[in-house]
């Protein structure tokens, strides 16, 4: 009986270096990436960005799948439904996570979800076409207040940080505009180009990847960003309303707390890769790097932060 309890013993002491190295040695084959999201927006380009740097990093690769719908919370619904063993990943939004649960059933709660890392910010901004007659927010203030409930704003997806902007804006600026929702960003700035609305509350970043097309009439940063130097914030012309987007990565919540921290990890150093960091700030990204570690505080801050403006706002009561 002693000799099998050292021998089993021995066999555990042996096991965990073992497993321990397993989790270093992560990634051991290609990975997938799930975006909630249709391709062409914001969530997909970072993740195209990341998945260049992916292999440089790890040695593997990622593949990249799509899963749109209900402004990505029939994927995060989903979420913990997938294998924990770190080798399926999904990006993952706020406000999106916190809002969408609030105004309603979506199939997840905020706490439900494991995200390790937040590695890029958008804020909202104000788009037409480059054809529009508004090359200014005082002409779109000012057709609106004539025009109740005729200027439509595309973004993407409801209970969203553009949903929010466009809440806020009517509040301050004293009008009513139509919100429409879309699964992404992708398919709301088609909605822009196409005249299907007449403008849009989307995310700075459409600026850059669609060019002289759009029109940007204001951005809700602190400052102006370097990429839009003629671009007036919202707060330069009276409007208090600053936001946007934070995008990362989440995982099954099966998922063990190493593997949370190393794949947190991968995306940080994906994160200081010159290459993707230029690739990121031309295209109008701001570049964050809140990991696994930090995210417990991070997330019940937004929480917080997230959860008083739409109680403020009429989202919920």
């Amino acid at each position: 009986m002693k000799t099998a309890l050292v021998t089993i013993f021995t066999g555990l002491l042996a096991a965990t270096p073992l497993a321990a190295q397993s989790v270093e040695d992560f990634p051991s084959k290609p990975m997938t990436y799930i975006i909630p999201f249709n391709a062409g927006g914001e969530s997909d380009v970072s993740a195209r960005f990341q998945q260049s740097e992916w292999e440089n990093v790890t040695g593997q690769q990622v593949v990249i799948q799509y899963q749109p719908g209900a402004g990505g919370a029939q994927a995060w619904s989903q979420l913990n439904s997938l294998p924990g063993d770190g080798y399926t990943v999904m990006g993952i939004n706020l406000p999106h996570t916190v809002l969408q649960p609030l105004a309603g059933s979506v199939g997840y709660a905020t706490e439900d979800l494991t995200p390790v890392n937040y590695f890029h910010y958008t804020p909202d901004a104000i788009f037409v076409r480059a054809e529009s007659e508004f090359t200014s927010l005082d002409q779109l203030i000012e057709y609106a207040k004539e025009n109740p409930g005729l200027v439509t704003f595309a973004g993407s997806g409801s209970n969203s940080s553009n949903n929010l902007a466009a809440i806020r804006f009517n509040e301050q600026a004293g009008v009513t505009t139509t919100y429409v929702p879309f699964s992404g960003t992708g398919p709301s700035i088609t909605a822009v180009l196409g005249g299907s609305t007449m403008a849009g509350f989307n995310y700075a970043t459409s600026g850059v990847s669609q060019g002289d097309a759009m029109r940007m009439l204001a951005v809700a940063s602190e400052e102006r960003l370097p990429a839009f130097p003629d671009v007036p914030t919202f707060k330069e012309l009276g409007y208090d309303i600053v936001g946007g987007a934070y995008r990362g990565v989440a995982v099954p919540a099966s998922a063990s707390e190493e593997l949370r921290q190393r794949i947190s990890d991968i995306v940080s150093e994906i994160n200081a890769q010159p290459a993707f960091v230029e690739k990121m700030e031309s295209a109008g990204f701001v570049l964050t790097d809140i990991g696994y570690d930090e995210m417990d505080e991070f997330v019940a801050a937004r929480i917080e932060d997230y959860t008083a403006g739409a109680k403020a706002l009429g989202i919920i009561q």
